[in-house]
């Protein structure tokens, strides 16, 4: 094979892996006509609504998660405004993202995340983890997802 062969092979082969994947593109459609409704004024609860429709669609495993995270958001940083991003749940303070969840099944990976935008203020030092992963519940994790979100709005 030629060098001029290897090129084109080697061409052909990244441009199959270039872009972005159906799930990708697929959050993306959902984030503009997010963007579309947002437009329109709607109450907290219509917000809070979508997030608990966005939550109810999800797979089984997801949707567990998303619902207690939900929960645990909702109780204890009450100035967090739920509303629907990208086709997840996310909680932000004056209309900008704090914190989301992202199930493992929204591109297919093998754990749901929790991730802090860089609005959240948990900054320890020069180095913080600003996502989480999360594979099930229990009391230790609840109190840690409690913790954070208190301290991300403080």
């Amino acid at each position: 094979m030629s060098k001029a062969d290897n090129l084109t092979r080697n061409t052909a082969d990244d441009t199959a892996h270039e872009g972005f994947s159906p799930e990708e593109r697929a959050a993306m459609k959902e984030h503009a006509q997010e963007l579309k409704k947002a437009s329109r004024r709607r109450s907290r609860a219509e917000k809070e609504a979508d997030v608990v429709a966005k939550i109810a669609e999800m797979p089984d495993a997801d949707r567990v998660l998303a619902e207690r995270v939900h929960a645990i958001v909702t109780a204890n940083a009450p100035a967090l405004a739920p509303k629907v991003w990208y086709g997840m749940p996310a909680y932000a303070l004056d209309g900008k993202v704090v914190c989301f969840f992202q199930g493992a099944s929204k591109f297919k990976t093998r754990y749901a995340t929790l991730g802090f935008s860089d609005v959240a203020a948990l900054d320890e030092g020069a180095m913080w983890p600003a996502a989480y992963a999360l594979t099930e519940f229990n009391a230790e994790v609840e109190a840690r997802i409690a913790e954070l979100v208190r301290r991300a709005v403080n």
